[in-house]
């Protein structure tokens, strides 16, 4: 009897342990489960919902942008032709059977094309491309709305691919430029404009991938190029269309794209709308823009080449050859000379003349600071058209 009591009290003993054990493990594991972060469902209606789209900025945007048809007279056709000739260049260009090139384009047969453009004023002032007017003088204008015009060309600066045309008309819906230099990268942009011509008034969206950029897609020896790079679609027939952002202000004219096939290949580039405002401004004003160099060659300054030619300066450019009927020659400058300084701005290297001239154009005065034998000399150049 004895005995069975001992086991009994063993066994009562070894449960409460069992039970303090249990419920010390539980309680451990109870804290940790409560230190597990937990998913929080919330129902979210409908009403509040608020998807992010672009209707808006397509319905403030599209009236004013307009389909552009361009073409060359016969007599203009024939002029270009004979001005080739003149030139002692081939009229034909690469086809030595005077019929075509190798794709059957007859160069004697005036060229046409088309393209899109944005009213910029209620009076009919349209911004557009140089390569979708420059070549023509016979142009036509749709409007959204299903209005035909014809249009005349008030001027064009192929440095910088714009030109403005005209149609006679009031009340017309219109974009304003905006500050193209808020832009930023990754935000919505939306290209609106004509491709292939007879795709009217299509409305694309991207982001802006990359801004400032200087690809030489321009044609010439003097070019200004600071392109808002897209990935919004744009194909022929975008050319001289709006680019605006996710309010629909306009923020570029949408001018090439970057492809090996002719068409959209993923990115598209648009003149930003600061610059775009200050040339188009400039044309209305003064008509066709041309845009030609000061006329000097050079190096950039340094102490080398202050030792090895004498001269007391160390930034600057050093005149190395004056172009013959440059501005620079008619106005004085000479080999040896030193810039130090162009319209009041400080010269330390080429790249501050480039910058100070890229909106220089033929008739324009630019004063320079030169030092010449030790000495500082202002002279005052007009810039002459290149020959």
């Amino acid at each position: 009897m004895q005995k069975i009591l001992l086991y009994v009290i063993a066994g009562m003993i070894g449960g409460a342990f069992s039970f303090l054990l249990i419920s010390g493990f539980k309680s451990n594991h109870e804290i940790i489960q409560q230190a597990e972060p937990k998913a929080i469902f919330t129902n979210v209606s409908a009403t509040n919902a608020q998807p992010f789209d672009f209707v808006e900025a397509s319905e403030k945007s599209k009236p004013a942008v307009v389909h552009i048809s361009a073409a060359e007279s016969n007599q203009l056709a024939q002029q270009r032709f004979q001005s080739k000739r003149n030139q002692g260049q081939n009229p034909f260009g690469n086809d030595f059977f005077g019929l075509g090139d190798f794709f059957g384009q007859n160069f004697l047969a005036p060229k046409q094309g088309t393209g899109s453009g944005v009213i910029i004023s209620e009076d009919g002032y349209i911004v557009t491309n140089n390569h979708v007017v420059g070549f023509a003088d016979e142009l036509k204008v749709n409007l959204p709305d299903g209005r035909e015009f014809m249009a005349k060309k008030i001027g064009t600066d192929p440095s910088s691919d714009l030109a403005v045309i005209k149609i006679e008309s009031s009340d017309l819906p219109t974009l304003s430029f905006s500050e193209s230099e808020n832009v930023k990268v990754g935000e919505w942009v939306l290209a609106i404009g004509n491709p292939f011509s007879y795709l009217s008034s299509t409305v694309t969206a991207g982001i802006v991938s990359a801004l400032g950029r200087d690809l030489d897609l321009i044609e010439g020896k003097k070019t200004i190029e600071e392109f808002i790079q897209t990935d919004a679609a744009v194909n022929p027939g975008n050319s001289g269309g709006a680019l605006v952002d996710a309010s629909g202000n306009l923020i570029g004219i949408n001018t090439a794209i970057a492809t090996p096939t002719g068409v959209f290949a993923g990115y598209s580039f648009a003149i930003p709308s600061s610059l775009a405002k200050r040339i188009v401004d400039d044309i209305i004003e003064n008509g066709n823009i041309e845009r030609a160099n000061l006329g000097i060659q050079g190096f950039d300054m340094d102490a080398e080449l202050a030792k090895q030619e004498n001269i007391q300066a160390t930034k600057g450019i050093y005149v190395a050859e004056v172009i013959p009927g440059s501005g620079a020659q008619f106005s004085g400058i000479l080999p040896g000379d030193v810039v130090i300084g162009i319209n009041g701005k400080e010269v330390n290297n080429f790249e501050d003349i480039t910058k100070e001239m890229r909106f220089t154009k033929v008739g324009d005065m630019m004063k320079l600071k030169i030092i010449r034998n030790n000495k500082e000399k202002e002279i005052n150049v007009k810039i002459r058209k290149d020959i």
